[in-house]
């Protein structure tokens, strides 16, 4: 998933790259002295003498007349930031900058922020300057799609058996929350997307997407996992309540991410994935908060599925929770812990792949149309966490994965994710069993699982990036 995005000036006005076109730059002015002339009588032939001296003059001065003409003729105007193009492929800090090449792509941008950008019955500001808007439910981006048009979102499943919620946690567990403002019944809270959200990806069309071509594993991607996962079975589901920190990233387009995936098919082109954790992408979002997110795609990241309610897909049902907002509080260093609870799971009834977050809120659901494989079930589910590795620098990166910290150091120092669960054919929540474990690179990420009454199974994991063992 190697998260290449776009590198050009995204401040509002001048700053961007089709306004900075429209400022002319200040040139030098040469001005070169004429020695005074002499005094002289005019006469009748004076004129004529006059045009013979600068013709004569001027005959030296034509090769280097013309020589400056064609410097300042072959000049264009070139934008000294690197400007992506919707092929993906990043142009040379020299290209020249073509103003109608950008407005043709301000006009496309404008477009697609139309159509994911739905009308709002109410909008709240967030803290963090995020804009969330309160659509109505039937008029969500998931209604786009030719197979739901004119539906409604479906009533909530049974939940599976053996779930429990006796556990008391917070409710406000967003920043946008903390304006003691909500959406109103019948509409569900929408993170708004920016212009400068989509300048800052790889083109338009794979804007809110991964990259192609993804493996579990990390060889050549670029992309480090510290996980544990359980393959071999037919699974329904996945539970766990993952620990929220906020690793740094150093680049803007690595990410750090903790999340569960819930897997069919093979890591070809077939490769179906339903994704819920949080993670902080600069790229995607443009700061470095730690944000709820879903992800799905049905054939290996090529051409379906999306982040969050990018894309026509996912169908959003709850009015409290938005995703890709800011999660509120974190854990801290050697201080308070901070969990949340996600579970995925499918519907015995319709088959849908519902999506819990926190203490019993249903957040929505996955249709079962929009997959091959997981329209029955899964064959693996994973947990754990995943950072991009860019080598931009021409060394390991220093992006922290969970705390920052080696699992080693234990609670209230190292991330963790516990209670771990999975969903059987029956709809049973049942624990882990035949656990395989992978930490791509151990020096720089690394993963300790264990099980205790309390926690049941767990682990910790996460790490530094670069560091003396991991250059």
């Amino acid at each position: 998933m190697d998260m290449k995005g776009y590198s050009g000036c995204r401040t509002k006005h001048r700053n961007e790259p089709f306004f900075a076109a429209q400022h002319t730059r200040r040139q030098r002015q040469c001005i070169q002295a004429s020695p005074a002339a002499p005094e002289k009588t005019v006469t009748q032939n004076h004129s004529l003498k006059l045009a013979a001296s600068i013709s004569e003059n001027a005959l030296p001065m034509l090769p280097i007349f013309v020589a400056l003409l064609l410097m300042f003729t072959s000049i264009s105007p070139v934008l000294s930031t690197n400007i992506v193009p919707d092929s993906g492929h990043r142009l040379p800090a020299n290209q020249s900058f073509r103003p109608e090449a950008e407005l043709l792509k301000l006009r496309r941008i404008r477009a697609h922020l139309k159509r994911i950008n739905k009308p709002a019955v109410k909008t709240i500001k967030s803290p963090d300057g995020d804009l969330i808007d309160c659509v109505l439910s039937d008029h969500q981006p998931a209604f786009d799609h030719r197979e739901l048009k004119g539906q409604k979102p479906l009533d909530p499943p049974e939940r599976p058996k053996g779930y429990s919620n006796a556990e008391t946690v917070k409710e406000s567990f967003q920043l946008w929350t903390d304006s003691g403002e909500s959406c109103p019944e019948g509409t569900v809270p929408i993170r708004r997307t920016t212009e400068e959200d989509i300048l800052r990806a790889s083109s338009i069309r794979r804007f809110g997407r991964k990259p192609r071509h993804v493996r579990r594993d990390s060889t050549g991607s670029g992309h480090e996992h510290a996980v544990v996962f359980v393959n071999g079975e037919q699974y329904y589901g996945a539970k766990a309540s993952i620990n929220v920190w906020t690793p740094r990233v150093t680049d803007q387009y690595e990410f750090s991410l903790s999340q569960i995936w819930v897997i069919a098919g093979s890591f070809g082109n077939d490769l179906n994935t339903i994704e819920a954790g949080w993670q902080v992408s600069p790229e995607l979002y443009g700061d470095t908060y730690p944000r709820f997110f879903t992800y799905w795609t049905t054939d290996a990241y090529q051409a379906t599925g999306c982040y969050n309610l990018l894309c026509s897909g996912f169908i959003q049902t709850n009015n409290r929770i938005a995703i890709g907002a800011a999660i509120s509080p974190r854990s801290a260093y050697n201080g308070r812990q901070f969990d949340i609870g996600l579970m995925v799971w499918k519907d015995p009834k319709h088959g849908h792949w519902w999506l819990e977050f926190g203490s019993g809120l249903l957040v929505g659901y996955w249709p079962d149309f929009l997959f091959s494989h997981l329209r029955s079930h899964a064959n693996m589910v994973q947990f754990g966490g995943e950072i991009v590795n860019s080598r931009s620098r021409g060394y390991h990166t220093g992006t922290q994965m969970g705390s920052g910290h080696f699992a080693e150091e234990g609670f209230r120092k190292a991330a963790y994710f516990r209670n771990l669960q999975v969903v059987d054919w029956d709809n049973n929540l049942l624990p882990l069993s035949n656990i395989h474990q992978l930490a791509d690179h151990s020096n720089c990420y690394d993963i300790r699982q264990g099980r205790n009454n309390v926690w049941g199974t767990y682990f910790y994991y996460g790490g530094p990036g670069r560091n003396v063992r991991c250059p």
